[in-house]
Formats: C-alpha cells, structure tokens, sequence
C-alpha cells in the first residue's frame, strides 16, 4: 500500500508510516494541483493539511485513493460529497489541537490588552512609551464566548481561570448545558451588549459567514475588544476596520482572514489591531497529536480496514457497510434536515425504526443521524466516532425503539426532534434498493430526494399560490429542478417541496415571505 504526503506532516507521524509493515510512504509537499494529479492515481492513501485541495477532479485521477487523513481539524479543502461517491474514506484528527487553539486565543486576548506586540517593536525602535502603551486589567472583566463547541468551552474555561466573568452564547446549545458547565447562557445580542472581550469560536459556514458585521459592532459596548482565532470571514474586515476608526471597537487580536494569505490589508494599518499567521494550531504539541493520530488512523484503515474519525463513514466491516450505505445516507440527511427545521435548541432526539431491516445492526444509521443532525452547527468538528458524545454534551437526550410493523412501507425510519419551541417529525425509506426518500415532514406526506438546494415553502390551498412562487423564482432566474406538493391531512395547507438548481438568494426567500398565499419559507442545504 502506497501513501503519499503531500502537506508537511510532524516527523513523529512520517516515521509511523516508515516502521508499519506494508506500507510504502512518500512525502512530496507543494505540489501545484497539476502535478499532484499526474502522480495520484498510484498511491492508496494520501495525508494532507490545509494546503492541498482534494477535487472532484483531483479524485477522478485516482482509481485506486481508499483514503484521505486531514491532520487538523477542518475539511474546507476536500470534497466530501464526490469522495463519498467514489468510496473514498475521509478522515480527521478533531482533538488534536483543541487545546492548543483556545490558548492562542487567550494569549492574543492577553497581548492585545496589555500592547505586548506594540511595546516590543517600539523598544526595539529605542524607544521607552510607558505612557502611551497603558493597558487594563482582564480581571473581572465580562469575556463573551461565541460557540461553546470543544475550542469554545476551553476558551470559557481558561478565561473563567482568570477570574474572568464569562457568558457564552451558542443557539445549538442548550442553556442547560453551559450552565451545568459553569458558565452563563445568554442570547447572541445580550452578549454584545454586555462584553468587554469577544472572542469567536463557531465553524466557517453560511450562518456564521459576517456573522460579526456592521449591525454586531453597533450593539456592542463601546470600548469592546473583539478575538477571532476561528475562521476568517466570520469577522467582516471591513466593518471592524470601520468600528476601530470610529472608537467603539478599542482593539482586536486575528489570528484568521478572509483570504489567507491576507496581503496588506487596511486593518493591518491600526495600531490597536494584532494579528499571526493561522497560527491557532501551530505548537509542537498539536503538531506531534494531529500528525501520528492521522498516521496511526491511516494505517489501522489500510491494514485492517479499521475506520477512526471518518467524517463520511462508520466504524464497521466493509460487508456490512456496503448492506447499510442507503440507510447511512437516509439517516445523516433526515439528521441535516432536523437541523434546519428546528426552532431553538433541540432537547430530544427520538429514533423510531420500522419494519424489516434484514437483521441489520442499526446503531451506525443512529449515528449517522445524530452525525447529520450536530453537522449544520458542529461542520468538521463532528464524525461517526464522536457523533454521540457530542449530542449528549450539547445536552441532547437520545432515544431508539424498534417494531415490526411499517404499515405503508417495508421499512421507515422516523426522527422526532424536540426543542421548547417546537416538535418536527422527518420520516424516510429507502425506494427500490438503494433510493433514500423522505416521506413525512410534520403533518405532510411528500416523496423528497433528500439532496441538494431545497425551499420548503407552507401556502394556503387556493389557485395561484404555487404559480406565485414558480414566478417569482423564474424573475430571480432560479431554476426549479423539482416540485412536489404535499397537502396537509385534514388542514387547508399545502406544504411545496421545490428542489433548485442553485441557491436561492436572501432577498429572494424573502420576497417569497411576502407573497399572500405564502405563510412560510425554510431553506434547506442537503
């Protein structure tokens, strides 16, 4: 078995794949995409970081890839979709820099207050600006947490540390949970207006994308210093640089950009602004844990087939992963749309199977929902191994029950999720022998490929309503690929699930909001 390692990799993990039997290792770095795709096709396995871009195109090329190991955290470089279809195992190393990431937050946290960065370059200019550089005490200041995920709740805990007043805000969380921990829970505006220090840990996705913009920086105390260690463009640049000019930002610490690398920015011309280079996860430390977890999960995968931290397939034989894959698919996508559905966060999670399931073990479709279900909050950070931890920690009770009977259907899975605002139920199939189709949403019957970009419009059973919509799409130039009504039992609603070519815009779902006939609009990303 061939293993090529294309991103550098901490030597303790190269020497495990030199010393593991039928192995062969190749490290070949900085490859342009070009090359890297001339030579992929003869390796089994290939390690990377953040440098490397695993395409569509890029996996076509290799015939005889079985897997990829992310030493780090994050999958933004590889596209887990089309390595799913092609059998490629994905892999990361989720804990092996948690630690290492949170303290670089409060290590900027500390040198931003205290001018650490300002102070060494002006005395090393010869001067001595004791006056000018004056900071503040962090003591019994107010820390506002952003994401209570593994980074976050260490981040909290550290601060908490040094006596810190630390209230934490995270919508996929239940209060609960964060209380139980310590801290305070409180709501994503409350936290602005309350904090001294912000500091940001949520993944990089369309909800968190300028999550920290123009109207944040206006509901936030004036004099607020704002952290961000997690992932560039959750911090707008531009509207901190505007906030910091005008006074009500005093500072920030960034150790993430928008475009990486950032070249010379505007902010990077404020003195109160400090910056590193992504340098989160850089300690030896993390180095060391990433490289031989990624090393050591490659190998027992390659030797014995043995699946650790896979972000895209359970920890079972390939015979009975192959008998399971619709069922896998069905779960995590009935678990990605509960996600979407769910208005606060979710208490409950109730897992009913139905029907004949030839015997199968059905705890991985469990986890494979509970996977789909934390992936909209949690992206890269959640796999099949952590899956349930995870939802237990997020204060998530999970039941399952069983019974013979389906009725309608050989066999269906029902998803019952709870929260203080609502209950939503997603039922699903599997068609023919490997079709996953969701059924049930709620009180609605549908027949719903569950993939792609897909509006979940509720209007009222009159002529013209669905015409509205079509319309209104067709102006916008979104293509609907395709429709289905589901009418409400008993009710005067009908529930349209339109599947589109491409997303639909804001601004769009929100004129579709004000249509007469419309009562609601849910996007949703399969």
């Amino acid at each position: 078995m061939k293993v090529l390692v294309s991103d550098k990799l901490g030597e303790a993990g190269i020497q495990l794949f030199e010393e593991a039997q039928g192995i062969e290792v190749d490290v070949n770095t900085g490859l342009e995409p070009a090359e890297l795709k001339k030579i992929i096709g003869d390796y089994d396995a290939l390690v990377i970081r953040s440098a490397t871009k695993v395409t569509e195109e890029l996996l076509e090329a290799a015939p005889n890839l079985k897997v990829v190991g992310r030493a780090g955290i994050g999958l933004d470089n590889v596209d887990i979709p089309a390595a799913t279809k092609r059998g490629v195992v994905v892999m990361n190393t989720p804990g092996g820099n948690v630690v290492t990431t949170a303290e670089h937050a409060i290590s900027m946290m500390l040198s931003l207050t205290r001018n650490i960065p300002r102070g060494t370059a002006s005395l090393k200019a010869g001067k001595w600006d004791k006056k000018l550089l004056q900071g503040k005490e962090i003591f019994n200041k107010t820390l506002g947490v952003i994401g209570f995920g593994n980074i976050g709740s260490i981040a909290a805990d550290r601060a908490r540390g040094l006596r810190m007043n630390v209230i934490v805000a995270d919508p996929h969380v239940t209060p609960e949970r964060i209380e139980k921990a310590g801290f305070e829970a409180v709501s994503l505006d409350e936290l602005y207006e309350r904090s001294d220090y912000i500091t940001v840990h949520v993944p990089k996705m369309k909800e968190t994308i300028g999550l920290l913009n123009k109207d944040a920086f206006a509901k936030m105390k004036k004099g607020v210093m704002v952290i961000n260690c997690a992932r560039g463009g959750i911090v707008e640049e531009a509207d901190l640089y505007d906030a910091i000019k005008e006074g009500k930002v005093a500072g920030a610490a960034l150790d993430v950009f928008a475009a990486e690398p950032p070249g010379m920015i505007p902010l990077f011309e404020l003195d109160n602004v400090i910056c590193t280079p992504h340098l989160g996860a850089s300690t030896a430390e993390a180095q060391t844990n990433v490289a031989v977890a990624v090393a050591e999960q490659i190998i027992a995968y390659l030797q014995t087939g043995t699946v650790i931290n896979a972000v895209n397939a359970p920890s079972v034989t390939g015979d009975l992963l192959e008998k399971l894959k619709p069922l896998l698919t069905l779960g995590d996508r009935m678990g990605c749309l509960q996600a979407q559905l769910a208005q606060g966060p979710v208490k409950s999670v109730s897992i009913e199977y139905y029907g004949d399931f030839r015997g199968l073990d059905l705890s991985p479709v469990t986890t494979a929902i509970l996977k789909g279900f934390l992936t909209p909050a949690l992206k890269d950070d959640v796999n099949f191994v952590n899956a349930g931890m995870l939802a237990q920690e997020r204060g998530v009770s999970v039941t399952e029950t069983t019974q013979a009977d389906s009725k309608d259907f050989n066999n269906l899975i029902k998803v019952i999720a709870k929260s203080d605002a609502a209950t939503h139920t997603v039922s699903g199939t599997i068609y023919g022998k490997a079709e996953p189709k969701i059924v049930r949403i709620d009180s609605f019957r549908v027949e719903m490929v569950p993939e792609g970009h897909v509006l979940l419009i509720h209007n009222v059973d009159k002529p013209g309503a669905i015409g509205s919509v079509g319309s209104m799409l067709g102006e916008a130039s979104v293509n609907i690929a395709r429709m289905q009504v589901g009418q409400e039992e008993d009710g005067n609603r009908n529930f349209i699930v339109m599947e589109t070519d491409t997303e639909t815009p804001d601004d769009v779902v929100a004129k579709l909001r004000e249509l007469p006939l419309v009562k609601s609009v849910i996007t949703v990303e399969l």
